[in-house]
């Protein structure tokens, strides 16, 4: 019996590339990996973190943790994902010690938004044939809807945003959460639930629109 024909090649991972040349000591490789993820991680810990002026500080501190821990890093996951939650709990850890409430507020979510590059969402521009009724009628959903992630428990948080706004899988929120897949699921759903309703009114009073 003739042998199966060999699959796809996989393509080479980059980031693994980085993280073995660390590995091997070679400190500028981190520094590559830094450039790359430093915006998306300082985005991610601003989804947490009231005080602007700690999303750089926490994320240096989870930087340098993830460099002193990728002597232990197997690639059994993906880099992002591994370095995403030594981000939370860096933030976790550090709004403890401060003990200050890990929400962020609407005025500061705006400067990050302001400042996000190309390894950000592509932000929606209006069309030339939105009234400005239409227009004001997405800033009010949108402000309700960040209120509502504003009101979510800290787990229900972290997963709506890994989820709805990092894009990462159900898998992969379930590692950086350390939890089961089930649980993930079901912070999801009773977020999405709890947004619904928040939303609820709004959309009522719209006619009906959807976010």
């Amino acid at each position: 019996m003739s042998a199966p024909p060999p699959g796809p090649e996989r393509p080479p991972d980059a980031d693994l590339e980085l993280v073995r040349r660390v590995q091997r000591g070679d400190a500028r490789a981190f520094d590559l990996l830094v450039l790359k993820y430093q915006r998306r991680v300082e985005r991610l810990i601003a989804r947490f973190v009231r005080d602007v002026d700690l999303v750089q500080d926490i994320a240096q501190e989870a930087f340098i943790r993830a460099y002193r821990a990728l002597p232990q890093f197997r690639g059994e996951s993906a880099f992002y994902t591994w370095l995403y939650r030594i981000a939370v709990n860096t933030a976790k850890k550090q709004l403890m010690v401060l003990g200050r409430d890990p929400v962020i507020t609407e005025s500061a979510l705006a400067e990050h938004r302001e400042e996000e590059d190309e390894t950000s969402a592509p932000r929606v521009e209006p069309r030339d044939d939105e009234t400005p009724d239409a227009v004001l009628a997405s800033k009010e959903v949108a402000r309700e809807v960040n209120a509502a992630i504003e009101a979510l428990s800290q787990e229900l948080r972290q997963a709506i945003v890994l989820r709805e706004i990092e894009g990462l899988s159900y898998e992969e929120i379930a590692q950086v959460m350390n939890c089961p897949v089930g649980t993930v699921r079901s912070r999801i759903f009773r977020a999405r639930e709890a947004i619904a309703q928040r939303l609820r009114p709004v959309l009522d009073r719209r006619g009906g629109q959807r976010w």
